[in-house]
């Protein structure tokens, strides 16, 4: 018997998906005699001349039922003699996209349903994309609805030269295109005569015997924490789900971001100790020494998959309000929710023509490449390389919205570029970055006005929206151990923080607040004060030293922009 195989049914409003399945199931005797019989007694209320209305055993809502739509996505679960199936029968109207996307995050494979009356349409392209987007490898085209033009082979080669064209455009490697009628229950279950010059399997014979291995499981071995287990002082576990490869007691471990290295001590299944565990298993993995991990981090037996904390990426946009750039969202990848942000927009993708649409914002159903910055670095990878890595979902900070879906194209790898630098002295910073305020959705953002780096010399811009700099001062980055001289707005030198001397002129800090030091002792004071004091409490220091309306300001705005 072949593994369990997981699909989804998409298309077109009224291209027949739930028919299909319902078809399936009655014929292959996969319900339950009651079911069988109110499904006959429901199909004669309905408007059919009293023909068994398939659909109905999926279309479960009063809603679907009234309109002969399905908008809902229906999990089905059934067992044939060579194989154990779960299917998503997934909503074909546009303004169901959304549902429809969920339904093709879980599916190995795909039956696209195309109406052969209408051929290959828009809502056909849109589906396609996104099951492509979601990491479908696998594709059926069930051309539906033979029966209506007769059952003609030159109708369905037409149909067949569309359809091979688009897979050719998306770059889709395993498809398959069947016609069937799943109103008459043709080449669904068994051969059908009326489609005598088709030479190829049923549709059931194809979902049974086709190979969706994608062989990820043969990989490295990883696993995002779940949760850390602490049930008391002698023992500390770390839970989760193994996404690929397979461990042992005595192999050693990368713990991602933090990279340390560790031995696995033992390996827990449940209450059970194993002495070793695969890809899909849920395990609680206790490490020979203590090392620093939480909810988010990753396991691995590979210390080369990438921490970053800027990704480009490609999303299906699911929000009713459009996304603009520069807001802010919490990111969910893996087991790790993050603050981040939409650093900008590469295009939009028209779902017709693929062609790729230079775009500033993107509205409800569209398809687009965008730039995300988190606001630390987490562990990610491209979702080519490592699937669980490389899909996420972005959600509204403020409504709780899932407002868009989409995988990692791409990770900025190299490490961010020092803001000032000077030798070996590098110093970070966003004293000339901008700050807005969204006033629609109350939050305050950072935009990067370019990527500047500057040296000795660099003339430094004194005036933003969001801030005016005198011509001369001086910048303390104190967690870089650097001072930045600023004389007629031209860096005159980038120094080491032991060789400063207060000069007189305005202190910064290298955000650009304004610090209260008016003499070398209060440097000294503020410098003492700063590193003695934890990183997460440090605010009590700026409230103390610093002011940000000095020389800053926060400009409302509607809307964010990168320049």
């Amino acid at each position: 018997m072949n593994g369990l195989l997981k699909f989804i049914t998409c298309g077109s409003v009224d291209d027949g998906k739930s028919t299909l399945i319902g078809h399936i199931l009655y014929d292959s005797k996969l319900i339950y005699a009651d079911q069988e019989k109110a499904l006959e007694l429901d199909s004669k209320v309905g408007s059919r001349g009293g023909k068994i209305d398939y659909s109905l055993l999926l279309d479960g809502l009063m809603a679907e039922r009234e309109q002969g739509i399905t908008i809902d996505v229906a999990y089905r679960y059934f067992t044939t003699n060579n194989r154990s199936f779960i299917v998503a029968d997934t909503p074909g109207h546009e303004e169901y996209t959304r549902n429809m996307a969920v339904g093709a995050s879980f599916a190995q494979l795909a039956v696209i349903l195309v109406d052969a009356k209408q051929g290959v349409l828009v809502q056909t392209k849109r589906h396609s994309r996104i099951c492509k987007l979601m990491g479908i490898d696998h594709f059926v085209y069930a051309v539906n609805k033979m029966d209506l033009v007769d059952y003609d082979e030159t109708q369905f080669k037409e149909i067949k030269k569309d359809i091979t064209a688009l897979a050719q455009s998306l770059g889709l490697k395993n498809v398959k295109i069947i016609p069937v009628s799943a109103t008459e229950g043709d080449n669904l279950t068994s051969k059908s005569e009326k489609l005598d010059w088709y030479k190829g399997s049923t549709l059931l014979e194809y979902l049974e015997n086709v190979d969706v291995s994608d062989g990820e499981t043969n990989g490295n071995f990883y696993m995002p924490v779940q949760r850390v287990c602490r049930p008391n002082h002698s023992f500390r576990g770390f839970q989760g789900q193994i996404e690929s490869g397979s461990i042992a007691i005595g192999e050693s471990l990368v713990t991602l971001p933090s990279n340390e290295t560790a031995t696995v001590k033992s390996i827990l299944v449940g209450d059970k100790s194993v002495s070793n565990a695969s890809a899909g298993q849920a395990v609680t993995i206790q490490l020979n020494k203590e090392v620093d991990i939480s909810r988010g981090c990753v396991l691995s037996s590979n210390a080369k998959i990438p921490v970053s904390k800027r990704i480009s990426t490609s999303i299906l946009w699911m929000d009713d309000n459009s996304l603009e750039i520069g807001k802010e969202y919490h990111l969910k990848l893996g087991t790790k929710i993050i603050p981040a942000i939409v650093r900008g927009i590469q295009y939009k993708t028209d779902v017709n023509t693929g062609e790729h649409i230079p775009a500033s914002t993107i509205t409800k159903n569209e398809l687009a490449r965008c730039e995300i910055e988190f606001s630390e670095k987490i562990v990610v990878d491209r979702f080519d390389t490592n699937r669980t890595l490389g899909e996420f979902i972005l959600i509204d900070r403020v409504t709780h919205m899932t407002s868009a879906c989409g995988i990692v194209e791409s990770v900025e790898e190299s490490e961010e570029k020092p803001y000032f630098v000077n030798g070996d002295i590098k110093a970070g910073g966003c004293i000339f970055e901008e700050f807005y305020f969204n006033l629609e959705s109350s939050l305050l953002t950072q935009q990067k006005t370019s990527d500047k780096q500057y040296t000795k010399g660099s003339e430094v811009p004194v005036e933003g929206d969001s801030f005016t700099y005198p011509d001369f001062f001086d910048i303390i980055a104190a967690d870089d151990n650097a001072a930045i001289l600023v004389r007629d707005r031209k860096i005159e030198d980038i120094v080491p923080l032991a060789d400063y001397k207060y000069s007189g002129l305005p202190v910064l800090d290298a955000k650009g607040f304004s610090l209260k030091i008016n003499s070398n002792a209060d440097f000294d004071n503020f410098i003492y004060a700063y590193r003695s004091t934890e990183p997460e409490k440090r605010s009590e220091i700026y409230n103390k030293w610093a002011r940000f309306e000095t020389y800053r300001r926060v400009v409302c705005t509607d809307s964010f922009w990168i320049i």
